[in-house]
């Protein structure tokens, strides 16, 4: 009788285990009642593609990733690496070849027959624990499916139980992006293939069946893993391939991926679920868990709604902790795409299901996507995720210097090939490939995060060693390279206002921002380490004679030269524009894109304490962009953080709400990568600033979040801060010292100096005084 109890018992708590449950998930997930859906996109080559990134969880572990859709009878996971790219250094070869593009690696399938009609089904990320969840109801059995993306075992594990045994019965295979015949033995499945640029891939694929059997059934053209009446599967995948940072050896290894791909399914499998798991979630958890934000508590009936729903509802009527989950999953996208020893996040992240994505999925610098994926990583205490953007562009650059010493575009002022510096692509991908046009300024747009990542830590060893030498040569690339007009002012020449305007004029504000930003950089770097006092007096005579943006007719900030209203359409594409967009530098100019406003974010040159007749002006600007919140997602992300910076509040507020109402299914930008990992930056922005010098303290807070915190915002200098307000006032602020350095801290008209040892924190009130 009590074995009988005992028995009971324990089916009683597997079930409540996998049963699905009538609340919703937590207060930092995304869920959804409904499995993912194909949707429509175009492709680069002008046709269009089937794709689940709109709609699917996606998991990732920096280096490889997995879209979840989530289908009852039949489960498709596309697979995708971030190193699986075409294109490379050839220089006869066409653009589209050169610079190439991010490529899936194929779909695992995983037929389910006989699990349906069912009910109770749920659909959740959980960003606690970056664990993705499928979890239904069918024929009176409670199934369950857990996946996530190891970072430490560097694999991707998706397991499968169920409340009853014997209740998983169907089949598994592989299908390659790019038609290779896959090899399947037991309960492996092995892919390789290969590119024309030299790059190898492998990917392995073990299934673990619990209990039930398992064969493999169909021929060499058409295998698959058949499994019979499990009581439940784990599903482990590990991909590689031959890709090594390095121009020398045209960024590709000698060694195939086999050895290394093998290495860590085995170490994997020799572990249990739980402990990879245990795994995987303490290593996420190190870093997600160092920042955390509360803006308010939501209604019920908003925490019923999915997640899909709830973000168009979010545009209409604030709800705090939507808000509060979206820019935690910004954070989360970021360590699902960046981590050390990976490359950085591209125009897809590291999602992809088509060979022919969109933009080729390329690092895009003209426009700032790429930056924007990294605009996060510091004030969000993720200094770590910013690595593989660093590394990535010093990887780079030694096949920029071989491309760009022969551009006839990027002669210097005397009409010579430049011997000097760098400049950088207007996109490219990780194997050395550049488009057909430079961006003039691109150089200054990568050393911004150089910069920034040192500005952050205060690591002056850092500083010298890497940041500074950078400065250094971009800078005597600029010296080459400005042309002085008979006023003796200094222009960039020949080009233009990413995307916006004519293609080709002088001295477009845009270009003028970033090098003023790298002339400013490196007379900072100068004075920090106490170097080159002469050639700092140089770049500081030449930032003097920079031209800078002046303002126009109806109080705008120039984005050109000249003021150039009305200027007629010169191509389709400006004609299309001016159709829908309004006519150039007008107030009735709603163009997607605000190229000239960089200088106040993410650069500095501009702000009310330093420019104030400039700041005003760009407030004129952005106002008028943002009249109809512009076409693309970017767009709101872009705007939000300018209207932060010159303390607008509500502006700043009202843009991020343009983006609830323009999201994906799953958060992401319609268009690219970009815009959700940059949303918790932009929160950062409104609630702690540091970019003039000092650590100010709630900037931009908007009245929608009345009463709040934040935990672990980084500042500039070496900083983590603790900021606590209720009804729009600051009750409490914690200072935490890394660098050791002295700095005023500001909220609203009340100023003090902090001077605190490494390691050394205090606590203020609301009138910053401290608290004993």
């Amino acid at each position: 009788m009590k074995r009988h109890l005992l028995s009971g018992l324990l089916s009683l708590l597997l079930s409540l285990g996998n049963a699905y449950s009538a609340a919703p998930p937590g207060i930092l997930s995304l869920w959804y009642d409904k499995p993912a859906e194909y949707v429509r996109r175009p492709t680069e080559d002008g046709g269009w593609y089937k794709t689940l990134i709109d709609q699917a969880l996606l998991i990732g572990n920096g280096r490889m990733g997995a879209m979840v859709q989530g289908g009852i009878s039949k489960e498709i996971l596309p697979l995708s690496e971030d190193t699986l790219w075409t294109g490379g250094l050839n220089p006869d070869s066409d653009y589209s070849k050169n610079a190439g593009r991010f490529q899936a690696l194929g779909n695992l399938t995983i037929d389910l027959g006989g699990q349906e009609p069912s009910s109770q089904y749920r659909r959740s990320l959980d960003l606690t624990n970056a664990v993705a969840t499928v979890a239904y109801t069918a024929n009176g059995v409670d199934y369950r499916r857990e996946y996530f993306a190891s970072h430490p075992d560097q694999v991707q594990v998706f397991r499968f139980t169920a409340s009853q045994p014997a209740s998983y019965s169907g089949t598994l295979s592989f299908t390659d992006a790019h038609q290779r015949i896959t090899e399947t033995a037991k309960n492996l499945i092995t892919d390789f293939g290969g590119f024309e640029n030299g790059l190898r891939y492998e990917a392995q694929i073990l299934v673990l069946n619990d209990g039930g059997s398992q064969k493999v059934i169909g021929d060499k053209f058409d295998p698959a893993i058949q499994f019979d009446r499990c009581n439940g599967l784990t599903i482990m995948v590990a991909i590689g391939t031959n890709y090594v940072p390095d121009f020398n050896r045209r960024y590709v290894g000698r060694d195939l991926p086999h050895d290394k791909v093998t290495q860590q399914l085995q170490a994997a499998s020799a572990k249990s679920y739980d402990q990879l798991k245990a795994a995987h979630v303490a290593d996420y958890q190190a870093l997600f868990n160092r920042y955390s934000i509360d803006l308010g508590s939501s209604s019920d009936a908003q925490r019923a709604m999915t997640t899909d729903v709830r973000s168009r509802q979010a545009y209409q009527k604030t709800d705090p902790e939507f808000e509060q989950m979206l820019c935690q999953y910004g954070r989360y996208l970021i360590i699902a795409t960046s981590r050390p020893g990976s490359v950085a996040a591209n125009g897809q992240g590291i999602w992809n299901d088509c060979n022919f994505c969109q933009f080729g999925a390329r690092y895009t610098t003209d426009l700032a996507p790429t930056e924007m994926d990294y605009w996060s990583v510091e004030p969000t205490n993720l200094a770590e995720c910013h690595i593989p953007l660093l590394d990535l562009v010093q990887s780079q650059i030694p096949a920029w210097k071989e491309a760009g010493h022969t551009a006839p575009d990027l002669k210097t002022t005397s009409g010579e090939f430049y011997k000097r510096g760098w400049e950088a692509p207007g996109d490219h991908n990780i194997m050395g490939g550049p488009s057909h046009r430079w961006n003039k300024g691109g150089s200054a747009w990568y050393l911004r995060h150089f910069w920034e990542h040192y500005a952050f830590s205060n690591d002056t060893a850092y500083l010298r060693k890497t940041v500074y030498p950078m400065l250094k040569e971009v800078c005597e690339y600029w010296e080459d390279h400005l042309k002085a007009l008979p006023d003796g002012r200094l222009i960039v020449t020949d080009y233009w206002s990413p995307e916006h305007g004519p293609l080709v004029v002088d001295g477009p504000s845009y270009s003028q921002e970033l090098v003023w930003d790298v002339f400013t950089n490196y007379m900072k770097a100068c004075d920090i380490l106490g170097v080159d006092k002469e050639y700092r007096a140089e770049v500081a005579a030449m930032r003097e004679k920079l031209l800078v943006p002046g303002v126009g007719s109806w109080g705008q900030l120039l984005e050109w030269m000249t003021e150039m209203k009305d200027l007629p359409p010169a191509t389709d594409r400006e004609q299309k524009e001016t159709a829908t967009e309004g006519h150039i530098d007008t107030p009735h100019n709603t163009h997607r894109h605000s190229s000239h406003l960089i200088a106040v974010y993410p650069l500095q040159q501009i702000s009310y304490e330093q420019t104030p007749a400039l700041a005003a002006a760009a407030k004129v600007s952005t106002i008028a962009r943002g009249n109809t919140g512009g076409a693309y997602e970017i767009s709101y992300i872009n705007r939000s953080p300018i209207f932060a910076r010159l303390y607008d509040a509500e502006r700043a507020y009202d843009q991020l709400r343009q983006f609830y109402r323009r999201a994906l299914p799953n958060l992401l930008s319609g268009t690219i990568f970009d815009a959700t990992p940059a949303f918790p930056g932009v929160l950062a922005e409104m609630l702690l600033q540091s970019q003039q010098g000092d650590i100010h303290v709630l900037p931009a807070l908007p009245k929608e979040w009345p009463s709040g915190s934040v935990k672990g915002l980084r500042a500039r200098g070496g900083y983590e801060i603790d900021e606590q307000w209720n009804n729009g006032k600051l009750t409490s602020l914690t200072v935490r010292s890394i660098a050791g350095n002295a700095v005023p801290v500001r909220y609203g008209a009340k100023t003090i100096r902090l001077d605190l040892h490494p390691g050394q924190s205090i606590t203020l009130d609301g009138y910053l005084r401290p608290v004993r």
